[in-house]
């Protein structure tokens, strides 16, 4: 059974940092890179950070330069570095575990594994 878990979460000021990891266990054919999104309530889930597995990174542009995304294959555990957090950083934050998946003629790298979320609060 494949899950994913969450840690790091907390309350910090303005100013902060904080450290995410996201733990995963279980057999998982096919992967090609993770992510980390964010969501806060009434709003959809919003992609903050990816990283393929070759280390290739992406970063939306509200955490561009503030937050690094890194991860240990051999301990199967995914990282988000955040620094400066902002009070728009609040949110619940997810991770995902992406495979490649049959789309057509081709495959695409898409979100296939989810966490349960860890909740990141920042007070200004």
């Amino acid at each position: 059974q494949v899950r994913l878990v969450e840690s790091g979460g907390g309350s910090v000021q303005a100013g902060g940092s904080l450290k995410l990891s996201c733990v995963v266990s279980g057999y998982i054919s096919g992967r090609c890179g993770m992510a980390w999104y964010r969501q806060v309530p009434e709003k959809e889930r919003e992609l903050v950070s990816t990283i393929t597995s070759d280390d290739i990174t992406w970063y939306a542009d509200p955490v561009k330069g503030r937050f690094t995304i890194s991860q240990d294959n051999g301990k199967k555990t995914l990282y988000v570095q955040m620094n400066s957090l902002k009070s728009e950083d609040t949110a619940m934050y997810y991770c995902s575990q992406r495979v490649w998946t049959s789309s057509g003629l081709s495959s695409r790298c898409l979100d296939r594994y989810w966490g349960q979320g860890t909740q990141v609060t920042v007070s200004s």
